[in-house]
């Protein structure tokens, strides 16, 4: 009888140190394992928000706030250039503030949504999707001559563009490089 009393006390300490350990704050400097950088809210699925989330991904890269416009981008788009290679070559590259309208969003081809804006009179067309709760920018589809850039080392890159802020010591002798390149997100 004594034996069985021992484990019943055993027990209840055991239970009692288990409740009131999950009950207690964290140490500090202890991060709980749930406590992670928090994912942003999901993006409704409309073509509404894709209309108000495409504006304001148009209105970052027409002000060379490239951070938002990189993490708006698919994963296969990612994959062509790290996000700090973009803000980079666009902070040593940085076009000037243009103003995109976008028009409106209709579903395309193959679950793309097909965002349509207006650039000085131009009508361009970009490729999104839906993905994992967030709209998502198709660089390939959007734009694949500037996907293609992006994959060039610095000084082709910004000779292709024509920056004039490393073109000089980017050119060699012989390189015609082409300017004019449209807009490259």
């Amino acid at each position: 009888m004594h034996h069985e009393r021992a484990v019943v006390l055993v027990l209840a300490i055991l239970l009692a140190a288990c409740s009131t350990a999950s009950h207690q704050p964290a140490a500090a400097g202890i991060r709980s394992v749930t406590s992670a950088t928090p994912r942003p809210s999901p993006d409704p699925s409309t073509a509404a928000a894709l209309v108000r989330i495409a504006q304001a991904f148009n209105n970052d890269y027409d002000h060379n706030n490239d951070g938002p416009v990189y993490d708006r981008w698919d994963a296969r788009s990612q994959a062509i250039i790290t996000r700090a290679e973009y803000i980079r070559r666009h902070a040593e590259c940085a076009t000037a503030p243009q103003s995109a309208h976008v028009e409106d969003a209709t579903p395309g081809p193959s679950g793309a949504w097909l965002v349509r804006y207006e650039i000085g009179g131009q009508q361009l067309t970009d490729y999104w999707f839906y993905r994992h709760g967030r709209w998502q920018f198709d660089l390939l589809l959007s734009n694949p001559d500037a996907a293609r850039l992006y994959h060039l080392p610095f000084p082709k890159y910004a000779a292709q563009i024509g920056c004039t802020t490393h073109l000089d010591h980017a050119r060699k002798p012989g390189l015609d490089p082409i300017l004019g390149a449209d807009r490259e997100r």
